[in-house]
């Protein structure tokens, strides 16, 4: 008993240092440029993204290469939802958690019935066909190349037939009648941030969450013991999925627009290179992850050569230009090399990712070298 109290004990602790740093984030990520609306509700949206992402990989170990799918139908369904139903998010959120379920059961029962890198392939053709099918054959629905937005003459039904509907201009995405623009559409985002972040830590310490990760160990022995292991995976394909469609619901509340790439195979290696640099089986790291890369392609992606000079002004004019030049291949439009640079040595030197960068120097911090926090380490099992 002694045990289970002090598991929930730092699990408070945990929960509450995420959400204060979560709806503090406008100020403290403000003196990195990043405190603007639009950026903070992308590092909350991908930060949803990536955890669900992780419950598949970094439980199971089942790598996939299709998440996107499900980021695309969850903004599909949150459009059809915006144009049909009404402009508020909660009957958007719900229209897009049930269809990419649906479309992750569907997709999960298929290519679970293989692993490794087979499962890996299925995952990535399935992704692809469904983007191919969003942008050439299903565009009555998706409105192919040109994405899917809300025009006048949608019908709005329910926003209609409660007088909601604005006659003199477009509607736009509200929480009853708050609009989600600025920095309430980020405290909505941060909000379901911390809400599916508490779920995953309660799977990550269940029995089910135990199951999982006896299944990422050795799943062919758990087989030879007569446990059935499909059904463990495919739930947690399903719950991944959901997390994903709940990401690209909110991700038309800050952009009204569903488009078919957010789809590509591009935006499928996105996530993966968010969990594995943040860290992968762990709480916190690929909510981290997801933050470094955003940070890197709407910061240093905007960098340009008079902000460098200016930057490098107290240096001597020779010196400055040769400086200048060899950190522009690293910034503006050759941002990513920055980020592939990092992500060579955090796979190099810490094959943990940066969760297992912030262990290593807590525990150097240590003097006795033997504490452990329990918000950098992997989730651990309730005794």
């Amino acid at each position: 008993m002694k045990a289970v109290a002090a598991v929930l004990r730092n699990e408070a602790v945990m929960m509450a240092i995420f959400t204060v740093a979560v709806l503090t984030m406008p100020w403290w990520l403000n003196p990195l440029g990043a405190g603007y609306p639009d950026l903070l509700q992308r590092f909350a949206i991908y930060g949803i993204f990536a955890i669900g992402f992780n419950i598949l990989f970094g439980l199971t170990g089942y790598l996939s290469f299709g998440h996107a799918a499900f980021l695309g139908v969850g903004s599909y369904a949150t459009m059809w939802s915006f144009k049909l139903v009404s402009m508020n998010v909660l009957p958007a959120v719900v229209f897009a958690l049930a269809l990419s379920g649906l479309a992750a059961l569907v997709i999960g029962y298929i290519s679970l019935r293989r692993s490794g890198i087979y499962f890996s392939i299925l995952t990535l053709a399935f992704a692809q066909m469904s983007y191919n099918l969003a942008y050439s054959v299903f565009t009555p629905i998706t409105n192919g190349e040109n994405g899917l937005r809300v025009i006048h003459g949608d019908p709005h039904w329910l926003d209609a037939a409660l007088g909601w509907t604005p006659k003199d201009s477009l509607p736009s995405p509200n929480l009853f009648a708050i609009k989600l623009t600025g920095y309430s559409g980020f405290y909505v985002a941060a909000v379901v941030l911390i809400i599916v972040f508490f779920i995953s830590v309660r799977i990550f310490r269940s029995p089910f969450g135990m199951t999982l990760r006896a299944l990422k160990s050795n799943q062919t022995r758990l087989g030879f013991t007569g446990f059935n292991t499909r059904p463990y995976a495919l739930a947690a394909f399903v719950v991944s999925g959901m997390y994903a469609g709940l990401a690209g619901s909110l991700l038309v509340m800050t952009d009204p627009l569903a488009g078919a790439e957010r789809m590509q195979w591009t935006a499928s290696g996105e996530i993966v290179l968010m969990t594995i640099l943040g860290g992968a089986g762990t709480l916190i790291g690929p909510i981290l992850g997801a933050g470094v890369i955003k940070y890197f392609e709407n910061i240093l992606s905007t960098i340009n050569d008079q902000q460098i000079a200016a930057m490098l002004s107290f240096l001597p004019e020779g010196v400055r230009q040769a400086v200048a030049k060899v950190v522009g291949l690293f910034v503006g439009g050759n941002w990513q090399l920055t980020l592939g640079l990092v992500f060579v040595l955090i796979v190099v030197f810490l094959p943990g990712g940066i969760m297992e960068g912030l262990s290593r120097l807590a525990r150097l911090l240590n003097r006795n070298g033997g504490g452990r926090s329990p918000s950098l380490q992997r989730a651990q099992p309730a005794e």
